[in-house]
């Protein structure tokens, strides 16, 4: 299934290469690189490239390239899913997954990979279980094995390999037994000049950190399960229970994980919780031009609007801003022309607005197109698709654990044209 894995930093760096069968030559790469080039930012690079010999598999994450190499045809979301849980992986053991961190643990980082596929097959994917397979790196256990010449590799096979549930391991014991769910939902949408939705989709996930002791059962139902139609699920749940009854049941791996992730497209009528005026005239032949732009709340169902940034290009033409913001801090960059205003949180009261003039080199002619505005805002305790947790129960243990539900939700690719 999958020969080899290259990682390739955004300067076009290969700085690790693990392989699995034989060893496919570097050069392979080069047909990334081509595409690379012809692609105008990093996330438009195919996800899919096909060589004469070879298909390219790729995903983008933390300013890093994982590609897979593979000699023969295979669904490409099996290799796509499998370099995310390799992303996720490295983000676990290490805290961040970075270009400088992978290097520093460079060791590990081979001998999970080692673990992950068995003859280019997936095989151990669970972080809990890898964890076991693979101690985490920790300063005292680096000095350690420095002195002792010891690895990290565990003595003894995880009891969850050999077992029913190979997600979870056996004989798990906490004195706080605690169960916590987080529901994230992230908002993609163009807006079009007079405040109307072009697309609106919502991306969600529930992610979630279970310490519980022995093999507990759980059960999780939703006030309104309709609303998740295009689901993805962890290898814990049982699907016929949810195809029939709609009920998440399922025996969860020990720690942090992601229960499901899932997709509202456009036609569930995706509510837009902020909205942007605004007014940007250029004038044929003018040295100046006005700008301004208020952002509001829409619909919030109450809650507060927090961490909102806006950020916008502006054309080559413009030379400088001079603006004053109601609330906030806002920097605009001559060289690249991005102008970026932090606005902290919205208060309905009083909605914050950005107002001011822009220099225009003298003689230009008037831009071709307006700038769009990008938000990035979030909301508390709100799932804007409206879905809401119903209840958690467990079976098959008689404590009684500490449960708890948050959401959340946030902006994706949220893009106002003007």
């Amino acid at each position: 299934m999958i020969h080899s894995l290259f990682l390739i930093n955004s300067s076009g760096d290969i700085f690790l290469e693990k392989h699995w069968k034989s060893i496919v030559s570097r050069s392979v790469c080069d047909y990334f690189f081509e595409a690379q080039e012809r692609a105008t930012e990093a996330e438009n690079v195919p996800p899919v490239i096909s060589t004469p010999h070879h298909y390219l598999l790729s995903v983008y994450r933390h300013k890093i390239f994982f590609v897979a190499v593979i000699q023969t045809e295979v669904p490409p979301l099996f290799a796509i899913e499998f370099l995310h849980r390799v992303v996720d992986t490295f983000q676990d053991y290490f805290g961040v997954c970075s270009e400088m961190v992978i290097k520093d643990n460079v060791v590990v980082v081979y001998e999970v990979l080692e673990e992950m596929l068995d003859n280019g097959f997936p095989l151990a994917t669970e972080s809990n279980i890898l964890k076991e397979l693979i101690k985490p790196p920790t300063i005292l256990r680096t000095v350690v094995n420095t002195i002792t010449g010891s690895t990290n590799v565990g003595d003894q096979l995880p009891t969850g390999q050999l077992s029913v549930v190979p997600w979870r391991r056996t004989g798990v014991k906490y004195t706080n037994n605690e169960a916590y769910f987080d529901v994230i939902e992230e908002i993609d949408a163009i807006i079009d000049k007079s405040g109307s939705t072009v697309t609106a989709e919502i991306q969600g996930v529930i992610d979630a950190c279970v310490k519980l002791t022995g093999m507990p059962d759980l059960t999780l139902s939703f006030m309104n399960p309709r609303l998740l139609d295009d689901v993805s699920f962890h290898p814990c749940v049982r699907f016929k229970r949810w195809e029939s009854e709609r009920i998440l049941s399922f025996i969860p791996p020990d720690g942090n994980f992601r229960l499901l992730s899932y997709h509202v497209s456009a036609q569930n009528l995706v509510a837009i919780p902020v909205y942007v005026k605004h007014v940007i005239n250029f004038r044929d032949s003018s040295s100046t031009a006005r700008f301004e732009i208020t952002v509001g709340p829409k619909q919030t169902m109450g809650k507060i609007v927090e961490a909102v940034t806006v950020t916008s290009q502006m054309p080559k033409g413009v030379l400088n801003m001079t603006l004053s913001p109601s609330q906030g801090t806002y920097t605009f960059d001559p060289v690249t022309k991005l102008l970026s205003w932090d606005v902290g949180k919205i208060n309905p009261q009083k909605l914050p607005s950005l107002k001011g003039t822009m220099s225009l080199q003298t003689g230009a002619s008037k831009p071709d197109e307006n700038p769009t505005i990008n938000l990035h805002f979030k909301i508390q305790q709100l799932a804007i698709s409206g879905l809401k947790v119903n209840r958690l129960d467990m079976y098959g243990e008689k404590y009684k654990p500490f449960k708890g539900i948050k959401y959340m939700t946030k902006a994706g690719k949220f893009q106002v044209r003007t």
